[in-house]
């Protein structure tokens, strides 16, 4: 069983901590084996947020537990406390597993954890991360990042996306798919931090982007080009690539590719289509050309998908890696 600790003391963000809670504290309905062993730990009686907590173990516990999660801080511009750093170096030092949710990365950066390595935090924060911590190679893009055992999330729903990637790590994707939709999220966001600062996703009924994202969906299965996008906004390529680019944070082209790519999960979790069929049924054409695509956006090809997502028996999670846009399966 692996033992998870929640690090709780006064400076640190309630949310990411209920977060972390719910992924790793219950089990979802009929998963074999042993889940998590969870326990708070930190000072007595801790300020968090509105709340006060009783954590059920001091900080000494952190360095024999395998998993440490640091909640989000919330005064980034206070330096975390020398006994919590401490302890989280210690933890790291004897072999934990160590992740921080949001601006908790700038615990982890107190402690050296981060130096040489790649990490994010919240947009917000991100420059100051960097500034302050400057060995530390700061990605503001990315939703979480994987770097040899030490993890940190962007903020706030990215806390989500990272603690279900630590479950697919230990579980394999149909047991995080299953705490997913427990929860009611998604196993897996595509995307970074960009589509998310400053200028959100127009909302429906608001033009021109919002009325022809779900035409899109509704027609992947043809031969969409970034002029056909173009022509049903009524507007040239170089005006829509601006808006979209604006709106999502990336291009046309790449945002059709990835809704592709994901229809194409949709339809190896739920069906038995060959790889052939879900090729022409996501505008792919090809199943080398899915595969192609699948294997570089997921990082694995559609029939190792497939076969990881739907094992009960042995779930391992495939391969992991560095960024988010490439995770194990789903």
């Amino acid at each position: 069983m692996v033992t998870v600790a929640l690090v709780v003391t006064d400076g640190m963000l309630h949310f990411e901590l209920s977060v972390a809670h719910e992924v790793f504290g219950a089990a979802p309905v009929g998963v074999p084996g042993p889940w998590y062993d969870v326990a708070l730990c930190g000072p007595a009686a801790t300020r968090f947020g509105p709340f006060r907590l009783e954590p059920e173990g001091g900080l000494d516990r952190l360095p024999h537990a395998d998993t440490v999660i640091v909640p989000g801080w919330a005064d980034v511009d206070e330096d975390p406390p020398a006994d919590l750093v401490a302890a989280v170096r210690a933890a790291h030092e004897a072999g934990a597993r160590v992740a921080s949710l949001c601006t908790g990365a700038f615990v982890l950066a107190a402690a050296g954890l981060l130096d040489g390595r790649r990490a994010t935090t919240h947009w917000a924060h991100a420059r100051t991360l960097a500034t302050r911590h400057p060995r530390v190679r700061v990605d503001p893009d990315v939703l979480y990042v994987d770097d040899g055992g030490v993890f940190t999330s962007a903020g706030k729903a990215a806390a989500m996306d990272l603690c279900l990637h630590l479950v697919r790590l230990d579980h394999g994707s149909s047991v995080a798919n299953a705490v997913a939709r427990r929860l009611v999220v998604p196993p897996h966001r595509e995307g970074g931090q960009a589509q998310f600062v400053t200028t959100p996703v127009p909302a429906p009924g608001d033009p021109p982007l919002a009325d022809l994202f779900p035409w899109v969906m509704a027609r992947l299965d043809q031969p969409l080009t970034v002029e056909d996008l173009a022509r049903r906004t009524r507007m040239s390529t170089r005006h829509l690539g601006r808006l979209f680019r604006s709106a999502t944070g990336t291009t046309p082209l790449r945002w059709l590719l990835t809704q592709r790519v994901h229809r194409a999960r949709e339809l190896l979790e739920t069906t038995n289509d060959s790889v052939e069929t879900i090729a022409g049924a996501t505008g792919m054409g090809t199943a080398a050309t899915l595969r192609r695509h699948f294997t570089r956006a997921v990082g694995v090809p559609p029939d190792t998908y497939r076969r990881t997502f739907r094992s009960r028996t042995d779930p391992g999670p495939g391969r992991t890696g560095t960024d988010p846009s490439a995770p194990a399966g789903g």
